[in-house]
This record gives structure tokens, C-alpha cells and sequence, in this order.
């Protein structure tokens, strides 16, 4: 069987046993702040395992997409070198939400493994956890198994958590004996070994208690079930293989990458292990990217960019020196698109971007070997044979350099890399990285989640109208669930009925008021922490509010009006950009509020003044026409066939709602909207650029604000006319003159300085000294302003000395500057790089460069003269013991 018939049959399978077949969620967590990526098929499930959200179902099955390359997940090292390591990855599952548990979920297991898929019983070892003798007893009784084939294991094998507290508990896998001649030959060999005679396949975890704070564990009153099955591990098995590699998953995308390299994907050599990473990577980037992740230089863009630099980087090891990864991912997108319809969808998209990311990269790669060969001249200059930390980490951070790139690069010119100095700023940049992403994902309240698990709710209610009534179902007051709140209380309030919007999809929350009585709350934003929970934030000015309350909830008007009318021009506005500059738009990312809309969008390269002009052409004309904007709930497959687009990334349930505009744009949308396009008023373009690699943002205005950018404009015209002593027809004319006589001007004075510097430059030769044979100039430079002024003068000094060594200092905005000079004559016994540093050091600062010149700097201004005379020391020593 193929991988794609054995996914479809373990699918089906489940199915028969009366679960529901759920899509795969996007490998980008939908509300989960804790994960980079999905790595697992429960993730999707965690708030229906803790009860924090309700499904329509109690049993499910998925083929999930995982990605591992992060926090204790994190298999990107190993990839290549082991037979069953990946970065992307299919996890199969069958989930039980309080219905069965241990004996039905080991039934389905060994059921499907022998009889459905048919792998023989006697090569298959199953695993418990040590104190968990009902499983046990259920294996014997399923399998047939006697109790001492039962293999026990420790909680770091078969206990499983979610976390330092909540759900937990033991599992159970099981694993296949793939012989002797894989194994490492002990006599204890057996599943708990790290070898490859036993193979796990799949992981069966018994959700049965909470773990509170202090590590007690209390039953759970409705146990769960969730388990995984390694897709590629199972084909590999099934079709015959001992490694991953050997499927029907990897073999087309293996062999591509040997068509491409003339080299073969054979034994463990580095040529083999290339290949796999490649294969591998490529199919990691063409789901992120099919998932909307976009590479960046920071978060999940950030560690796109590396997978591809690092496929890119193995691709040169084996002489790829074009671009090559695009047409790889290629591959993926044809062979695993029937089973997910968003690669297709994105094809275009993810060739483009990583053909971009190929270009881009490759040109940084040059630039990089550049400075290791500056850096690698220093280090050898000064005798310590060793590559700094610092400098190998900037290789990586910077420019892309894998560590074992550098270290290559560093053996074959006899140096050693400072590992535990890259180490140190590498812990120092995932603090950081840590510390941005909490700050920018935050974390939901506890008392919030409790809110959830007590079963309250919210509705929404403010498609068609405003103003609605409700009952306060919590209060939340510095953290803490409270019964009231009163004047002057910063509070987050939930209702079981709102027409408050929460912010979602890029749209900005709702403002307003929650009265009762003379009791009046000012709501300052809304949110929407979890799908089914709207929680209105802001602070009581009058009375207060219990819980319990009947209140009355009115949305601040204007506001919601001009947001609206915003959101609803975005819509138009991707509707434009794709009859503009193709179908290859997708929207990236958006802000909606009352001011003001940002959208963002894939495309390529930049937009001319004249394309964005057609762009804002064709949303006006929209606007004139008047159409209407609808809005109708309907089946995902139904949305689809009606052509409507889907935000980028976004995971969908089987209802989605979708907003038409007119009968030329259709997308599935869960904002609010104008109800024409006419009411839209003006549309305005503020701004466009790039944001990232692929990535462009459009701001714009819409209505009254439109109209108030345009008067701003118009008024700063007719001051610049004023100004000018003109009328606004002749403001380009005028500026014109002024920028020509502005030019002249510039290239007299330069002139000038050129002529007083030759002169200086004469002047400054005659107070060269001689030491041990070697002439020598060290001055301070009084009249230098600018780092620039320093660099030319410096060449003028170059341009006229013969052969000698010159250290010039100057003093810039409070700092000390430096440039050494050696003639070419000189560079075999003097070093500019280490002059200059070695003067540095008096200033507190460092530097380094060329042999014949470089530049360095620091903070004590004072010491400059020392820092100068330091070059006659700095001769005279070397020039005494002949050095280089």
C-alpha cells in the first residue's frame, strides 16, 4: 500500500468505528500562545480535552500535519542521520472525548495493525506504563499476549502530561521488531533502546487524571483518549523498508533531488544526508508556507528561512549551485496535494517564495565568506587560531551559516571555532526570542479559563444590530473571578448575549457601554480569548455591576460604522490587487479599526505609482456603483465551490460564513460589514511597502477620513506655495530651481574642502617620524565632523605616502575615531586590522579590518593622543623582532 492509501484506510477505519473524520488544523496554532508550530494531532483538541470548548462529536480521527523544530520538539539536528527523524511529519489519530477509553482504544489499535493493515502479530511489542496493570490486562486479553511480553516501562517512556498541571497520564505504545540486524547486539535490547530494531509506531495515551500544583494526581470524571500513529514510520514498514527514507512519501522527492545533483541517496555518507535534509525541507516549507508562514527574521517566518537556507546550504554541498529547492517543493506540492487541497491552492505562492528566498539567499552566502575570510585573516594575524564565538554566531544569526557550515569553513583554514562562546549567544538570543514571544502572544487569564470550564458562553448578536440585552455571567477584577464591581474598577465582564465585537480576523474590537440603572461600565475594547467567549474590557464609571445583572449593552455607533465600512474596503481592495497583479495576492495579515486599515499581502516585487493608482481606480469605481455586501452562513464545501477565498493560514470549521461584495469578491469572513459599498464613501492609499521577504503592506482610509487626509494634503500645498512665493501648478518648477542651485552649491563647497584637505594632507607629511627604518605618521585630525570626512582624508594621506604606516584619529559627536594605513610594501610586516585594535583597546573601544586599512573607535575621548602614540610602541616592537 502507498502512504496516501494507508492514511485514507486508517481514516476510513476509524470512521467505521463511529468517529468523525476531522481536516488536519494548520501547522500555526489557532489560540495556543505555548506553540510555535503544531506537533502534535491533539493540538487541535486541547480546549475540548480540558473542556474549555464543545464539540458536535466525542470521537475523532485525523491525519495531521506536525512540525517539530522548536522548544523539547526539536528533531531539525538529527534529520538526514537517522532513519526515522523529520522536521514535517503526518500524525495519524483516533481521539475520544469522553466516551471510550483503554480497552476499546487498544482494540481499534490492534485491530487495524494486524488485520486491516496486516503487519504479523509476533514481530509487534507492546509497552505500559509500570503501574498500570489495567492496560495490561486488556493487552492480554486483546493480543494474546502473556503477562511477561508485556514490556513496563517508566514515566519518561509511557507516562504522558500537557503540561506541569492539568490532564495526564499513562500510555501505551507499540512498537515493531525490525531484527536483529538492526539492533545493537545487547542482550537487554528492547523497546526502551535507542537502536533501530524497535520501532515505535504508535502511541496510545490514557487521559485519566488532573495533576494540580502540588503533583496530586484526581481521577478524571470522564477519561479521554488520544493517540498517534507515525504515517511515514507505517508506510516505511508496511512497503518493506527499515527506514522512513525508503516510502512512497520521500522516494519521488529524493529522486528529483538526485536528477537535479547527479548523486546518490545511498548508505550514510554526507552526499546521502544531504539529500535527505533536502527532501526533508522541502516538504517542511511547502506546508508553512501553504499555511501562510512567510520567512522573516523573527518567530515562525524566522525558522522557515532557516529550514530553506539549511536545505539551500546541503543543495552547494552537493553542487547545487542554482536555485533548486523551489523545483523540490514542486514535487510535494504534486504528490500530497490530493490529501491537502492547499498546496495546490498555494502552489504558485510557495514556488515563488522560495525561489525568492533561493536568490536572496545565495547573494547572502557571498557576502558572508567575505567576512569569515576578514575575520579569519585577524585571527591568524594575531596567532590565537581560534574563531570567536561572536563572530560564528553573527555567520549564523546574520547571514545564515549553519554552525557546521563554519566549523567546514574554519578547519579548512586551520582554525578552531569557540564553541561554548557560540553556545553563550545562542542562549542569549533564545532568551530574547522567549522573552518577545510571550510579550507578544500574552497568555489568558486563569480565571478567565475557569470562566470557560464552568460551561459560560457568549453569543454574538451584533451582525444586525447594536444594542442588545444580557446577563452578566463573571466578572474579572486584577485577575481574580469577583461577584461585583464597582465605580472606578478596571474590569472584564462576560455576558451570556452581546453585540460587542471581539477582536478576530483582524478587526479591532467593539467600544461602548453596559448600563443598568444609573450604572454605567465604559467598555474600551472587547476580545475574544476563545472562540465562544466575548469578554468586554474597560472600567465602571457610575453604580456598579453584579453578576447576574440583566444590563443593557450599546455599541459605541460611529465607531462601528467607520470600522465596517474599513473592514468591507479591505475585501475590495484584495479583490483589486489580484485583477491588478494576479491571482498570486493573497492577503497575509490585516488591521481593521475606526482611523485607519493596514493590509498585508503576498507579491514579489514593488508596485509602480501606476498599479497602485489602477488599484485605488477600480476600488472607487466599486464604491460608486453601490453594490451591496451580503453576508450567509453555508458548508465549507459549498463556500469553496462559490469560489470564496480563505484567509491565508486560517483553520476553518465545517460552517463558515462568507461576505460577498457585489458578484466580484467572495471571501469567508467572520467581521462586520457596510451594508453597500457606497457606504464607504472615498478610498485613499497612504502608504505601500515591504514588510518581508514576499510580503507588501498597504495602509489606507476610507470616508471621512479619507476626506481629512486629502484636506491635510491640500492644506500642505498651499503652504509650500506660500512658502515658495507660487501657485500649486508651479511647486515642481520651483523646487526644481532649488534643488539645482542647492547642487551647485554642494560641489563648490566640496571643491573647496578637497583643495583645503590637499593642502592639509602636504602639511601633515612633513610630522612623519622614522622608527627602526619605517616611517610613521600618528595625528589627531581637528577639523573631521563626520566618519566620512575621516575615510577621504585618510585615501589623500594613502595617495601621497610611499611606503610608511599612518594611525589618524579625530573626534565625532563626543566618540573617538581611528584609521590605519599601511602601504602595500609594509602589509608583509604590519597589519592595519591589528594596529588599529590594539590602539582601540586604549580608547575602550575595538575595531579591526584590511591589512592595509581599517577603522575602529571608542568611548574615551580623552585618551585619544595615547591611543595614537600607542602605533610608535606597536612599530618599534615589531620592527625589533622581525614580526609579521
Amino acid at each position: 500500500m502507498t502512504g496516501a492509501e494507508l492514511r485514507e484506510l486508517f481514516l476510513r477505519y476509524f470512521e467505521d468505528k463511529g468517529h468523525t473524520r476531522v481536516s488536519s488544523s494548520s501547522l500555526v496554532p489557532v489560540g495556543d500562545p505555548t506553540l510555535l508550530f503544531t506537533n502534535a494531532g491533539m493540538v487541535q483538541f486541547k480546549n475540548v480535552f480540558t473542556g474549555a470548548e464543545k464539540r458536535p462529536y466525542s470521537r475523532a480521527a485525523t491525519a495531521q500535519k506536525c512540525l517539530r523544530v522548536s522548544g523539547k520538539h526539536n528533531d531539525l539536528e538529527n534529520v538526514g542521520h537517522t532513519a526515522r527523524h523529520h522536521t514535517f511529519f503526518e500524525m495519524l489519530g483516533n481521539f475520544s472525548f469522553g466516551d471510550y477509553f483503554k480497552e476499546d482504544a487498544i482494540a481499534f489499535g490492534w485491530e487495524f495493525l494486524t488485520k486491516i493493515v496486516g503487519l504479523p502479530a509476533k514481530r509487534l511489542v507492546v509497552t505500559v506504563f509500570r503501574e498500570d496493570d489495567d492496560a495490561a490486562r486488556i493487552w492480554q486479553k486483546v493480543a494474546g499476549r502473556s503477562a511477561e511480553e508485556i514490556v513496563r516501562l517508566d514515566e519518561k517512556d509511557n507516562f504522558w502530561s500537557m503540561g506541569d498541571t492539568g490532564p495526564c497520564g499513562p500510555c501505551s505504545e507499540i512498537h515493531i521488531d525490525q531484527g536483529e540486524v538492526l539492533g545493537c547486539g545487547r542482550p537487554d535490547c528492547g523497546p526502551d533502546c535507542d537502536c533501530d530494531r524497535f520501532l515505535e509506531l504508535w502511541n496510545l495515551v490514557f487521559m485519566q487524571f488532573d495533576r494540580d500544583a502540588s503533583g496530586v494526581m484526581t481521577p478524571l470524571p470522564k477519561p479521554s483518549i488520544d493517540t498517534g500513529l507515525g504515517l511515514e514510520r507505517l508506510a516505511a514498514v508496511v512497503q518493506g523498508g527499515h527506514s522512513n527514507w525508503e516510502s512512497d512519501l520521500f522516494r519521488p522527492i529524493i529522486g528529483r533531488v538526485e536528477e537535479l545533483s547527479g548523486k546518490r541517496c545511498q548508505g550514510n555518507n554526507m552526499e546521502a544526508v544531504a539529500i535527505r535534509v533536502i527532501a526533508d525541507h522541502s516538504r517542511a516549507a511547502a506546508f508553512l508556507i501553504s499555511d501562510g508562514v512567510l520567512p522573516s527574521n523573527e518567530g515562525r517566518g524566522y525558522v522557515l528561512r532557516r529550514i530553506l537556507r539549511r536545505a539551500i546550504r546541503y543543495g552547494k554541498f552537493i553542487g547545487l549551485e542554482e536555485p533548486f529547492l523551489y523545483d523540490t517543493a514542486g514535487v510535494v506540492v504534486r504528490l500530497m496535494s490530493g490529501a491537502y487541497p492547499e498546496l495546490e491552492t498555494h502552489a504558485a505562492l510557495v514556488e515563488k517564495v522560495v525561489k525568492s528566498e533561493e536568490e536572496r539567499f545565495l547573494e547572502t552566502l557571498a557576502r558572508g565568506l567575505v567576512l569569515f575570510e576578514e575575520e579569519a585573516a585577524q585571527v591568524k594575524a594575531s596567532g590565537t587560531g581560534v574563531l570567536s564565538g561572536a563572530v560564528a554566531f553573527r555567520l549564523y544569526d546574520t547571514y545564515g551559516f549553519p554552525p557546521d557550515l563554519t566549523r567546514d569553513l574554519a578547519r579548512e583554514a586551520g582554525l578552531d571555532v569557540d564553541e561554548p562562546g557560540f553556545e553563550s549567544e545562542m542562549a542569549k538570543q533564545r532568551t530574547k526570542a522567549r522573552e518577545a514571544w510571550n510579550l507578544m502572544q500574552g497568555e489568558h487569564s486563569a480565571a478567565l479559563r475557569e470562566v470557560l470550564e464552568e460551561g459560560v458562553t457568549s453569543e454574538f448578536t451584533g451582525y444586525g444590530n447594536i444594542e442588545d440585552s444580557g446577563t452578566i455571567r463573571a466578572i474579572i477584577r486584577a485577575g481574580q473571578k469577583v461577584s461585583k464591581a464597582q465605580s472606578g474598577d478596571a474590569v472584564e465582564v462576560v455576558t451570556d448575549r452581546t453585540p460587542f465585537y471581539g477582536e478576530a480576523g483582524g478587526q479591532v474590537g467593539d467600544h461602548g457601554v453596559i448600563s443598568l440603572n444609573g450604572s454605567v461600565m465604559e467598555v474600551e475594547d472587547t476580545q475574544r480569548p476563545f472562540p465562544d467567549l466575548i469578554v468586554h474590557r474597560g472600567r465602571v464609571r457610575s453604580g456598579e455591576l453584579r453578576v447576574g445583572d440583566q444590563v443593557s449593552l450599546r455599541v459605541d455607533a460611529g465607531l462601528r460604522r467607520s470600522i465596517m465600512a474599513n473592514h468591507s474596503a479591505t475585501h475590495v481592495l484584495q479583490w483589486a490587487l489580484r485583477e491588478v497583479l494576479g491571482d498570486h495576492v493573497k492577503q497575509s495579515g490585516s488591521l481593521v479599526d475606526a482611523d485607519k486599515f493596514r493590509f498585508d499581502f503576498t507579491h514579489f516585487s514593488s508596485i509602480s505609482q501606476d498599479e497602485l493608482r489602477r488599484v485605488e481606480d477600480l476600488v472607487n469605481e466599486k464604491i460608486r456603483e453601490n453594490v451591496p455586501v451580503a453576508a450567509r452562513v453555508m458548508s465549507i464545501d459549498e463556500a469553496r465551490k462559490a469560489g470564496a477565498i480563505a484567509l491565508f493560514g486560517e483553520k476553518y470549521g465545517d460552517t463558515v460564513r462568507m461576505v460577498s461584495v457585489g458578484d466580484f469578491s467572495k471571501e469567508l469572513c467572520g467581521g462586520t460589514h457596510a451594508e453597500r459599498t457606497g457606504d464607504l464613501g472615498l478610498f485613499k492609499i497612504i502608504s505601500e511597502g515591504g514588510i518581508a521577504a514576499g510580503v507588501r503592506r498597504i495602509e489606507a482610509v476610507t470616508g471621512k477620513a479619507a476626506l481629512a487626509y486629502l484636506r491635510a494634503l491640500e492644506d500642505e500645498v498651499r503652504e509650500l506655495a506660500d512658502r515658495l512665493k507660487g501657485s500649486p501648478g508651479e511647486l515642481a518648477r520651483k523646487l526644481d530651481r532649488l534643488v539645482e542651485e542647492k547642487k551647485a552649491r554642494e560641489k563648490e563647497v566640496e571643491a573647496l574642502k578637497a583643495k583645503l584637505t590637499s593642502s592639509r594632507t602636504t602639511d601633515i607629511l612633513d610630522s612623519m617620524v622614522e622608527i627602526n627604518g619605517v616611517h610613521v605618521l600618528a595625528r589627531v585630525l581637528e577639523d573631521i565632523s563626520n566618519p566620512k570626512d575621516l575615510r577621504e582624508y585618510a585615501d589623500r594621506v594613502r595617495d601621497r605616502l610611499e611606503s610608511g604606516v599612518a594611525l589618524l584619529g579625530a573626534r565625532v559627536d563626543g566618540k573617538a575615531l581611528l584609521v590605519a594605513l599601511v602601504t602595500k610594501d609594509l602589509t608583509n610586516r604590519f597589519h592595519a586590522g591589528q594596529i588599529v585594535k590594539k590602539a582601540a583597546e586604549v580608547l575602550g573601544g575595538s575595531g579591526g579590518g584590511r591589512p592595509d586599512m581599517a577603522q575602529a573607535g571608542g568611548p574615551n575621548v580623552d585618551m585619544l593622543q595615547q591611543a595614537l602614540d600607542s602605533v610608535g610602541e606597536i612599530i618599534g616592537t615589531r620592527s625589533g623582532a622581525g614580526a609579521n
